[in-house]
């Protein structure tokens, strides 16, 4: 069985919510392969959950003070910022029946890529449900997941690096007086690839093609993450492709009467 293994570079908030809805619809008219999508973030960006208000969650004028986008995913779950990070998208027919259809055991098999990817770093993540990866105890990757369809999607993101102090620059909080506490803790209990490689006294190269630490880590991730997806799904060939016209299209339509406006970004 192939899937076809996805490249779309780094894009803007508006634009990677709009492919994964593109490929979703197009998947499930059986105009698509099923499909694993790796992906970066510029600028950065944070994204809500479905469910969440838009000013409840976000300071917007930091946001534009930091030249920093923001989107309503479709999928559930909380705020998540996304800056120096890989994330993927995957999307899968439940026809084929290489997912459970249990909500916490189809995370925990479509999670495995991430689990399996990240053991070429020598890194021991672990599963906790419901959609979180965490190492050495501290949070590595968070996902979230919607089914429509017949296809499941599941997207998450697997952090790089992190900035605390900037993610708490753009999120409200309940009360100011704790959050200094909260930033603390928080960084207690996150972590990154980056972070425990260099614990471990095995930065990445910065002088390969001259790219950047992150380039490189980036690049280096990727190739991690498809190993670990063949390994999650071993029935299935991943083959490189590209956006097919339509979902190009599609998704240029989505990003800006969709994902780019006010009427779906502050619905709630």
């Amino acid at each position: 069985m192939q899937f076809r293994l996805l490249t779309t570079g780094f894009s803007s908030a508006a634009m990677n919510m709009a492919i994964d809805e593109s490929v979703l619809d197009h998947v499930a008219s059986g105009n698509s392969q099923p499909t694993l999508r790796l992906y970066g973030w510029n600028p950065p960006a944070v994204s809500i959950g479905y469910f969440q208000s838009l000013e409840d969650e976000l300071d917007l004028s930091a946001c534009e003070r930091f030249g920093v986008n923001y989107v309503r995913r479709v999928t559930g779950g909380g705020a998540v910022f996304h800056d120096k990070e890989i994330t993927y998208s995957i999307h899968i027919p439940m026809s084929l029946g290489l997912v459970p259809t249990d909500i916490l055991e189809s995370y925990r098999a479509v999670s495995n890529g991430v689990i399996f990817g990240l053991r070429d770093f020598g890194l021991d993540v672990q599963f906790v449900p419901l959609n979180d990866l965490i190492l050495n105890g501290k949070k590595i990757s968070g996902n979230a997941q919607t089914r429509k369809k017949g296809v499941i999607l599941q997207h998450g993101t697997i952090l790089l690096e992190v900035d605390v102090d900037k993610m708490f620059e753009l999120l409200k909080v309940p009360d100011e007086k704790m959050k200094g506490k909260m930033i603390e803790t928080i960084k207690e209990r996150v972590t990154s690839v980056s972070a425990v490689l260099l614990e471990r006294h095995a930065g990445v190269d910065s002088t390969e093609n001259g790219a950047t630490d992150f380039e490189n880590l980036f690049n280096k991730t990727y190739d991690a993450l498809k190993n670990g997806f063949c390994q999650a799904f071993p029935g299935v060939e991943f083959v490189d492709g590209g956006l097919s016209e339509s979902e190009k299209s599609l998704a240029e339509k989505l990003a800006v009467e969709k994902y780019g406006s006010d009427e779906w970004n502050r619905k709630r």
